[in-house]
């Protein structure tokens, strides 16, 4: 690990001015990506923003008809709330299977959906939901949030603090994930609801991405057999040593049909 200089902010304003004057600085919420690039020397920031001490970045609230998460909140804590499985048990339940118990004390919603690991599963809920990314200086709406992998809307100097998510009519999340690491392989998160009918798929590219032939074909009808029949391209997906893009292109229709059970 490289010496940088450590320091824990307490408002946004203060986190989002380190930031804009160190172009080198990075920002750690609950370390999940970071640490370990660090000790690996991966990385070599000149500034280590701490986040965790803004607590305006916390919390589970309900605003109307939407849910409103913010940024620091671990995932076990999404996992575990009443107002979160009251309002969207599918996102409740996606929070409860990420990683292992470790991650999920540690880990934030925030952070993960900063990061845009194309394996990650928050990204699809995001997505999945039509949800409103709020940041230190404006709002991004799901569709021109998530640009590539690792790659998001995100300005250098620009906070995630919360996420707004519309509460659906149904939602479900299906996903195939590495037995070894548990990262996903292929996964579907489908909802209907405020936003329309919508199909986002993560894991199988190097972003995550929304599937309209299955978003076409759940508006004619909302059922597993209506998007067992939507093939998946195969051109643009991942593959590697746990398995092809061809293979990944098989599991989007599995765990699409998966999800819409799941969502009844």
């Amino acid at each position: 690990m490289y010496d940088f200089t450590y320091t824990k902010p307490s408002s946004i304003a203060d986190a989002a001015k380190l930031l804009a004057a160190d172009p080198d600085a990075k920002f750690i919420s609950g370390g999940q990506t970071l640490l370990p690039a660090l000790k690996h020397r991966l990385n070599r920031p000149t500034t280590v923003v701490d986040l965790t001490g803004i607590a305006e970045m916390r919390g589970i609230r309900r605003e109307g008809n939407s849910l409103v998460i913010g940024a620091l909140t671990r995932h076990a804590e999404v996992a575990t709330s009443a107002e979160v499985k009251a309002a969207i048990p599918a996102l409740a339940e996606m929070a409860s299977n990420i990683g292992d118990t470790q991650v999920r004390n540690r880990g934030t919603l925030g952070g993960s959906v900063a990061n845009n690991d194309p394996a990650a599963d928050y990204p699809a809920a995001v997505l999945g939901l039509g949800a409103t990314v709020v940041t230190s200086s404006r709002e991004i709406p799901a569709d021109e949030f998530f640009l590539g992998m690792f790659t998001t809307a995100l300005e250098p100097d620009e906070l995630l603090v919360a996420i707004r998510f519309p509460i659906p009519e149904k939602a479900g999340y299906a996903k195939m994930r590495n037995p070894a690491s548990r990262y996903v392989m292929a996964g579907a998160f489908v909802s209907r609801g405020p936003q329309g009918i919508r199909v986002a798929i993560n894991g199988a590219g190097p972003c995550v991405f929304r599937q309209a032939d299955m978003e076409a074909a759940l508006a004619g009808a909302w059922s597993a057999d209506a998007v067992a029949g939507v093939k998946q391209d195969a051109d643009g997906l991942n593959g590697d040593i746990h398995g092809s893009a061809e293979y990944r292109a098989h599991l989007v229709t599995v765990m699409a049909k998966r999800a819409v059970v799941a969502a009844g």
